[in-house]
């Protein structure tokens, strides 16, 4: 049973992101939105789903460090684990004027959340800025994104079926990340693999998985720009949205661990990306291979 449920998750994250994307970009088209922009917003906060219910539930349940750590964890995975893939597939390569607008609210958004952990917690009122900084966000993906709209051509596909492939996808992508991580645990200890193994790897990866699905469909679609614009944006989302969203609720202790060990990684690999980025002129395979390496060192230090 534990097999069938695994297989039926890995068939509902790859047609969840086949879906999603193709609603997406039909979503993009008929709004003369560049592709980038819905990677950046529907794609990117949508994929973002299960960190928000994972973030959130930690928070009320008085378990701090979850919360934080599955945001910091997961953008680290992203940009590492689910960019180095979808670059190996298929060139990544992004225009600069798309690229310092994005990423730069990546950095930002980054260097914010360092700041807000060297006092120990994320106070509602840091939540709330936070949260401000996702609508400026959102304003400026939007502004450009008409600006860019000369790229566009219209779509082929229904305006409804586009909204009711791209809100179907996120459903399947949810379910089937939620089964996998589910089935994928329960036979890793059945293989013996310790608890600190799983929670490093499958947990970790697990809130990732819709966006690691989408990225990789992207890339195999050549819609290199939603492949980018997910990551980008689930990254953005993931501090601004899901951590602004959890402080209102409920502020959030901090770790010293989270400013002095797992926040370096995290810029690091922000600005990491950025400079592979700008130098190569968007993410070539030999940066996948970069990326990927990186997070195979990652997890040999963690562990």
């Amino acid at each position: 049973m534990t097999y069938l449920l695994f297989g039926i998750g890995l068939l509902c994250l790859f047609f969840g992101g086949e879906y999603l994307v193709r609603g997406a970009s039909a979503v993009a088209r008929h709004f003369r939105l560049s592709p980038m922009v819905i990677g950046l917003t529907i794609v990117g906060f949508g994929t973002s789903a299960p960190e928000m219910l994972v973030s959130v539930q930690a928070a009320l349940e008085g378990r701090p460090g979850i919360a934080i750590g599955n945001v910091v964890g997961s953008n680290i995975a992203n940009i590492l684990l689910i960019l180095g893939v979808s670059a190996l597939i298929a060139p990544l390569l992004i225009p600069a004027r798309k690229l310092w607008r994005d990423l730069g609210f990546m950095l930002a958004a980054t260097a914010i959340l360092w700041v807000m952990l060297l006092d120990g917690d994320i106070s509602r009122l840091e939540g709330i800025l936070l949260l401000a900084g996702l609508a400026t966000f959102l304003g400026v993906a939007f502004l450009t994104g008409k600006q860019d709209s000369d790229e566009v051509t219209v779509g082929d596909i229904p305006q409804w079926k586009a909204w009711a492939m791209t809100a179907a996808g996120l459903v399947v992508l949810v379910v089937g990340a939620r089964l996998l991580v589910d089935s994928a645990t329960e036979l890793a200890r059945g293989f013996g693999i310790s608890e600190a193994v799983i929670g490093l790897t499958i947990v970790a990866v697990g809130t990732s998985l819709p966006e690691l699905a989408t990225s990789v469909i992207a890339a195999i679609r050549k819609q290199t720009e939603i492949a980018v614009g997910n990551i980008v944006g689930s990254n953005v989302f993931n501090i601004f949205g899901i951590l602004g969203t959890t402080a209102v609720i409920a502020p959030i202790p901090a770790e010293a661990r989270f400013a002095l060990i797992d926040m370096p990684w995290a810029a690091a690999t922000a600005v990491g990306l950025t400079l592979l980025a700008f130098l190569l002129g968007g993410l070539p395979r030999i940066a996948g291979a970069l990326l990927l390496g990186a997070y195979g060192g990652y997890l040999w230090l963690m562990g």
